[in-house]
């Protein structure tokens, strides 16, 4: 029997989660994701040094600041690894916007602009290139303008229906739901004595939630799960439009031949009796609703406090090598 790897790749397109160019050619996806976290680890490594010291080298020509040099440094180097990766893949890259602009809705608009134009500048189309935005509403609405000029967004710290729905109301090309921080959430809340099977892990049934969802108002805005902490959650989400997922638990799955099942299809229509109908929120509704779910408030702002937090220690180490 193939692999369960091999297996899923037959009903949902498998994205690697990392900027580690050796384990996608190992694994052969179809995309690739990134984020400032997986990019100041890929700056510590020798094998990106070249890239690096070019990124760098690159920045320090730009007219400005020093501040200014180092973002641009950045930037080009976020865009150079997704160059690296576009040429494996046969899809899409995703590449970050600074979660320091996540409540600032026109910010986020320029950095992503500008993010294009660099991957223009470096012959890639803007159609291998998703622009991951953090999903809090001045984000979301960010994506809604940027969706109409032809830049296609993916939703990122995605822990709620809430935002869920207002990426599919604002016309998202992909939204990230994460899974296993939403289970690392409920398990602290438990004090650590629980565990869950696949089946009853609530970011699991966030993530079939949603998807049902998606499927039941023929919404296009496709569902690719995240932020995997074991293979049971994967294989319960068998047959999600797309999941992203970390080289080790690629390697584990590659490495099981056992049956996998399929357990999500786009003609289950069976959804949550709450949300039968489409959810549609102004900005007050979608607050309420969000702020209403301590577990997806905390998890945002974490995470976005996580990515502040290494696109900072990127930035450092940018600064140190800046000649």
């Amino acid at each position: 029997m193939n692999s369960k790897l091999d297996q899923l790749k037959q009903w949902t397109d498998v994205v690697a989660d990392t900027g580690d160019i050796e384990a996608i050619k190992r694994y052969q996806p179809l995309d690739a994701t990134t984020n400032p976290s997986l990019l100041y680890k890929a700056a510590q490594l020798p094998q990106y040094d070249t890239l690096l010291a070019e990124s760098i080298a690159w920045g320090a020509d730009k007219a400005g600041t020093r501040d200014a040099q180092i973002a641009a440094a950045s930037d080009q180097f976020a865009v150079r690894i997704g160059q690296e990766i576009l040429s494996i893949v046969p899809g899409k890259v995703s590449t970050e916007v600074d979660a320091r602009l996540s409540f600032d809705t026109p910010a986020t608009i320029a950095k992503a602009q500008q993010l294009i134009s660099l991957y223009d500048s470096a012959g890639i189309g803007r159609e291998r290139v998703l622009i991951k935005i953090a999903a809090t509403w001045e984000g979301i609405k960010a994506a809604e303008q940027l969706e109409r000029a032809g830049i296609h967004c993916n939703l990122t710290l995605l822990f709620s229906f809430a935002q869920a729905a207002a990426c599919a109301d604002a016309g998202v090309t992909l939204i990230s739901p994460f899974v296993g921080r939403i289970l690392d959430w409920h398990v602290k809340a438990a004090g650590g004595n629980v565990t869950f099977n696949a089946e009853e892990d609530p970011g699991v049934i966030s993530v079939s939630d949603i998807y049902r969802y998606y499927k039941q108002h023929d919404y296009p805005t496709i569902v690719m799960g995240a932020s995997f902490r074991n293979t049971g959650e994967i294989e319960a989400l068998a047959g999600c439009d797309r999941l992203t997922i970390s080289p080790a638990l690629l390697e584990a799955l590659a490495a099981d031949n056992g049956e996998l099942s399929r357990q999500l299809s786009s003609n289950d229509k069976v959804i949550h009796k709450a949300h039968q109908q489409r959810q549609q929120y102004t900005e007050a509704e979608f607050r309420y609703a969000f702020n209403d779910n301590a577990m997806a408030t905390e998890k945002l702002a974490e995470g976005i406090r996580n990515f502040v937090k290494d696109q900072i220690n990127l930035e450092q180490l940018i600064n140190e090598r800046f000649v």
